[in-house]
């Protein structure tokens, strides 16, 4: 038995090749050419929309699209790489008309509509909508770190500019020295280390005055990245991790298909305070005036919710782990009562801790409530505090916090449907496609 025969390839074809042909009715080319052609060019601002009567003719900027979408469905983003598959790859010609781009064009494309692309994504999601593709009644938030194309050591803060100043100080002392040293040696001797050692002290006086432009430009920004400008310090994803140059990438998911309604790229490193911004962006794109809501902790923030709750946003957000020692079973903060009509808190001995004033921690305002009479001569103050007495400390959007609370637990289902929603589309770009990296 012999193997499979092929094509001769020199075999000659009495009929012309067919580009249409090779691609299936059913296939995602097809589904780009289709989105693309029902797009207005002009409208979302695309350059070279309009073809000029004189000059050298441009690239249609919807092949340009297709190519651009075609490369990041089939995880190619590099700009030669693109230009390699116009020639070889079937799919591509069909989808360019055979047309073969340079790599260059391919990157001023991506360069200069980077705003009217964000738009396209926009259309597109219109599109989805009429599709029925979403449902509009239940969304997730999340974030994920993706790193900058900038070396952390590329990244400077007050306390690293300091420090490199007191050692270029340090070192340009040691250099002064030395040379006072070398006027005591041989002439022929003494003529060559002082040429080195002043070559190498004016290097350390242009690498200060480096360093003295960069700590003027953190006393006003923070922190500075000379490589890439926007990128910040941040921890790649949860406590103990390694720190590195990155973005935090906001995306708010609808729940029907996991399909992204919008999304934001932010520099802060946290995700607190990026809950209710999301919520209304969802809202706007979705034309809703109602939405469920599903966040982890990292969104645990009174201000937030609130403002969510207010602006028909229903929130369901994991909790925050209490800080300090664990507490005595039965003596958690949990374990005592709030009392909203008379303002105070009942606690698992059936003391009344009442209002003692306003405090103030890390910019926050919070409401203290005690009995030290009580606590004085509690039996079993040991199990609830080290100190001589118990204090609760109240946050000015306490009430909020514990509806969310209730709320979130008596939907757990509900709420166990986060992960699945929010985190497959990063599951995606970052596992499957390797998008980790800007």
């Amino acid at each position: 038995m012999s193997y499979k025969a092929g094509v001769d390839k020199k075999q000659l074809s009495l009929l012309p090749v067919c580009l249409d042909d090779y691609i299936p009715e059913d296939h995602i080319c097809r589904v780009i050419s289709e989105f693309s052609g029902q797009l207005d060019m002009t409208e979302l601002g695309y350059r070279y929309a309009e073809c000029k009567s004189t000059g050298c003719r441009p690239y249609d900027p919807r092949m340009m699209l297709n190519l651009y979408i075609y490369g990041y469905l089939h995880r190619i983003r590099s700009s030669r790489r693109l230009r390699d598959e116009a020639v070889r790859n079937v799919e591509v010609m069909w989808l360019l008309d055979g047309l073969t781009p340079d790599d260059k064009t391919i990157c001023n494309f991506r360069k200069d509509n980077a705003k009217t692309l964000r738009e396209t994504f926009r259309v597109f999601v219109r599109i989805c909508r009429g599709l029925g593709l979403y449902g509009e009644e239940l969304v997730a938030t999340d974030g994920s770190k993706f790193r900058a194309n900038n070396s952390i050591r590329n990244t400077h803060g007050k306390v690293v500019v300091r420090n490199e100043l007191e050692r270029i100080d340090r070192k340009i002392d040691e250099y002064l020295k030395t040379l006072e040293q070398a006027d005591e040696q041989e002439a022929g001797e003494r003529e060559a280390s002082r040429a080195e050692l002043k070559a190498a002290l004016e290097r350390l006086k242009e690498r200060k005055v480096e360093y003295e432009g960069l700590q003027s430009r953190i006393e006003q920004e923070g922190e500075v990245s000379t490589v890439d400008p926007d990128a910040r310090l941040m921890r790649s994803a949860g406590d103990g991790r390694p720190i590195d140059s990155g973005y935090n990438a906001q995306t708010v998911v609808d729940g029907k298909y996991h399909l992204i309604v919008d999304f934001e790229v932010t520099r802060c490193s946290s995700d607190s305070g990026e809950l209710y911004r999301m919520a209304q962006r969802a809202k706007e794109e979705m034309e809703v005036e109602e939405l469920t809501n599903l966040a982890d902790r990292g969104y645990y923030d009174g201000q937030d919710m609130a403002a969510c709750e207010k602006n028909g946003v229903t929130c369901l957000v994991a909790k925050k782990k209490a800080g300090g020692k664990k507490k005595a079973e039965g003596f958690s903060l949990d374990s005592f009562v709030y009392d909203e009509g008379n303002d105070r808190y009942v606690c698992p001995c059936g003391n009344l801790l009442t209002y003692r004033g306003d405090k103030k921690r890390n910019n926050r305002k919070y409401r203290r409530y005690a009995n030290y009479q009580a606590c004085a001569h509690c039996r079993r103050r040991p199990d609830c505090t080290q100190c001589n007495w118990r204090e609760i400390d109240r946050l000015p959007y306490q009430g909020i916090y514990d509806i969310v609370d209730k709320r979130t637990l008596a939907n757990k289902a509900l709420y166990r449907k986060r992960k699945e929603i929010v985190e497959h589309p990063f599951g995606t770009v970052k596992a499957v496609w390797g998008y980790k990296q800007f």
